[in-house]
C-alpha cells in the first residue's frame, strides 16, 4: 500500500456553486444545474450546466482575468479556495516543495474559437498576441503556480474525463516519493462554446431533452439519452497526514487508493463488459489494502448514456455485488468533462466527512440492466469507512479513487 494523502483543502467551482457549502446543499438535494444557455442558442444543442455568477474580474482581479481562458480562470480560484480551506499561507509555505497536478482535455476552446473567428473575418493582424499561452493545455498548472508561489513540480495529466481522478493519483504519488509536502490536486475544464458543443451532439453523446433541460441528466435511469455538458474545477490540497498533524490540520478525507488502466478497444465507447474499469477499481483497492466488502459508497462516472451508465454498472456489479451504495452526481452538475473527476471526489469526501450519500437526481425508473444499489430519490445517511469514486474517459481511460473517512 503506498502512503495516504489527506484532503485538508477543497475549492470547487462547479455548476452546483461556488464554494463547499453550495456545492454540497446542491448535491445532497439532487437539485440540478441544467438550464437553457443563450451562449448555445440556436444549436441542436441549447442547454448546459453553467457555472452560476463566476465573475473573474471581481474574484481574480481584471489585470489577471482578460489574460487568461475560462479554464484557466476556474481552477485558479478552485486552487485559491482549496488553499484558504486548509489554512495554508503561501507567502510562509517552502514553495519548492509545494507542487501542482492538474487535470485538463481540451484547454482554452474559447479563447482558439474566438481568435479563429477573428483570424478569418479580420485578417491575421486582429489575433490576439496571447492566443497561445491563454489556450495551451499546460499552462492552467503554468498560472497556478504563478500565482501562489509554487515552485514545486507543476503538472498537467491529460486522460479525458479521467483527467481530474488522474491528477489526484499523481499528486498522491508526488507526496509519496518525497518531492513535495504539499501538492494541489485537481481538474478544470470550461468548453461550453459553440464548436465543441456542436462536436458532442454530433457524435449522439448529448442528451437531446431541450424541452425539459432540468431533467435531461439522468443517470443509471431506464429513459437516459445522453450527456449534458457542464464546466467547472475542482481543486484538492493533499498532505502526508504527518505533515498535516505537524501543522495542526484536520482533514475531510484520506486519499488512500488508486488504479488506472486502459481498455484498448474504442476511441469514445467503454468496453463493453467494462474490462478497464474493473482492472482499474480492483489496483485501487489492492492499492488502500482494502477489500470490495469494505467499501460503503461510490461515486460512480454516470454520464448518463446508454452505453456508459448499463457498462458502469455491470462492472461495479462485478467487483462489488449489490454492495455499496452508488451515487452519480452528474444529475446535479451535468458532464464536467476533465474536471468531472477532481469534482466527484472532492463530492466523495464530503459524503464521507457528512457520512451521507446524496442522490442520484432525476431517475424516474432505474434502468433494468442497473443492478446495482443506486441512490435516488433523496440522500442516504449511512456509516462508510472508505468510498471510491471512478471516471472514464474517451481513449479509454479508466481511473479509481480509494478515500477513507478521516
Amino acid at each position: 500500500m503506498s502512503a495516504a494523502a489527506s484532503i485538508t483543502g477543497i475549492g470547487l467551482v462547479t455548476p452546483a456553486g461556488i464554494g463547499i457549502e453550495d456545492n454540497w446543499s446542491a448535491v445532497a438535494a439532487g437539485r440540478s444545474a441544467a438550464a437553457h444557455d443563450p451562449q448555445l442558442a440556436g444549436l441542436p444543442t441549447d442547454f448546459s450546466c453553467r457555472v452560476p455568477g463566476f465573475d473573474a474580474d471581481a474574484l481574480l482581479g481584471r489585470r489577471t482575468a482578460w489574460r487568461l481562458d475560462p479554464f484557466t480562470r476556474f481552477a485558479m480560484v478552485a486552487a485559491r479556495q482549496a488553499v484558504k480551506d486548509a489554512g495554508l499561507d503561501t507567502r510562509t509555505w517552502d514553495g519548492a516543495r509545494v507542487g501542482v497536478v492538474l487535470g485538463n482535455s481540451l484547454g482554452g476552446t474559447h479563447t482558439m474559437e474566438e481568435q479563429t473567428r477573428r483570424f478569418y473575418e479580420d485578417g491575421p493582424d486582429d489575433v490576439s498576441a496571447l492566443t497561445v499561452p491563454k489556450s495551451m493545455v499546460n499552462m492552467v498548472a503554468g498560472y497556478v503556480a504563478m500565482d501562489l508561489g509554487i515552485l514545486g513540480p507543476s503538472l498537467v495529466t491529460a486522460t479525458a474525463c479521467a483527467s481530474g481522478a488522474t491528477a489526484l493519483g499523481v499528486g498522491r504519488s508526488l507526496l509519496a516519493s518525497g518531492l513535495c509536502d504539499i501538492v494541489l490536486a485537481g481538474g478544470t475544464e470550461a468548453a461550453l462554446t459553440p464548436a465543441t458543443v456542436t462536436g458532442l451532439s454530433r457524435m449522439g453523446a448529448l442528451s437531446e431533452r431541450r424541452e425539459d433541460p432540468q431533467r435531461a441528466s439522468r443517470p443509471f435511469c431506464a429513459h437516459r439519452d445522453g450527456f449534458v455538458p457542464g464546466e467547472g474545477a475542482a481543486v484538492l490540497v493533499l498532505e502526508g497526514p504527518g505533515h498535516a498533524r505537524v501543522r495542526g490540520a484536520s482533514a475531510y478525507a484520506d486519499l488512500v487508493g488508486f488504479g488506472a488502466s486502459s481498455d484498448a478497444h474504442h476511441a469514445t465507447q467503454p468496453h463493453p463488459e467494462g474490462q478497464g474499469l474493473i482492472r482499474a477499481a480492483q489496483d485501487a483497492l489492492r492499492d488502500a489494502d482494502a477489500l470490495p466488502d469494505e467499501i460503503g459508497h461510490v461515486n460512480a462516472h454516470g454520464t448518463s448514456t446508454p452505453l456508459n451508465d448499463s457498462t458502469e454498472a455491470r462492472a461495479l456489479r462485478k467487483v462489488f455485488g449489490t454492495g455499496p451504495a452508488v451515487a452519480s452526481t452528474k444529475g446535479v452538475t451535468g458532464h464536467t468533462l476533465a474536471a468531472a473527476g477532481a469534482i466527484e471526489a472532492a463530492y466523495t469526501a464530503l459524503a464521507l466527512h457528512h457520512q451521507t450519500v446524496p442522490p442520484t437526481a432525476n431517475v424516474e425508473r432505474l434502468d433494468p440492466e442497473v443492478d446495482i444499489d443506486v441512490v435516488t430519490g433523496q440522500a442516504r445517511p449511512a456509516r462508510m469507512e472508505l468510498a471510491m469514486s471512478t471516471s472514464l474517459g474517451f481513449g479509454g481511460h479508466n481511473a479509481a479513487l480509494v478515500l477513507k473517512a478521516a
